[in-house]
């Protein structure tokens, strides 16, 4: 008997983080992550000189930090599925396609769309948390600078890369 894959039913990995009822793990645990992170920069970055306390530092931060953040890795994930999804029509190689949506490692430029993409996303989670979480927290540019790259670099969606097929195993 032969077997039949249905790739079209398969929706990428780092696609099942923004519908429900995943949306609402992958919202808890962004809130986790940026929480510890948020709390590790003030004490990396020693921004106790800077700040009330950690209490207000991180009262006055992290709703944004992660809202921002979540805004940011959808982006990401936009610029993915628009390639997934009208790739045929843009005339990408379907080995390429295939690398995007299921199995980065599989295709050298997936892993380069898909890093770009996680790239894209970073840069606006720095470019949100510099020019707007920090800008009245963090008066010294220095060190809202290296804030704002820790969070973008720790915070970026490394989900990206994980292969859709090491979730569906069956197909």
């Amino acid at each position: 008997m032969k077997h039949i894959k249905l790739y079209n039913v398969i929706f990428p990995i780092w696609f099942l983080l923004f519908f429900p009822p995943v949306i609402f793990i992958t919202l808890i645990g962004n809130f986790a992550i940026d929480s510890l992170v948020v709390t590790a920069c003030f004490f990396i970055f020693k921004l106790v000189d800077i700040q009330k306390g950690l209490k207000g530092f991180y009262k006055e931060s992290i709703l944004k930090v992660w809202l921002f953040g979540f805004l940011a890795d959808i982006v990401g994930a936009l610029i993915l599925f628009i390639l997934g999804i009208l790739g045929d029509s843009l005339r990408l190689p379907n080995e390429l396609i295939t690398g995007i949506n299921y199995d980065p490692f599989s295709n050298p430029a997936a892993v380069i769309i898909i890093a770009s993409a996680m790239l894209i996303s970073a840069a606006l989670i720095f470019i949100f948390n510099y020019r707007f979480t920090f800008s009245k927290q963090i008066k010294d540019k220095k060190s809202r600078l290296k804030t704002a790259i820790t969070i973008a670099i720790v915070t970026m969606p490394w989900t990206f890369l994980l292969p859709t097929k090491w979730f569906y195993n069956g197909f």
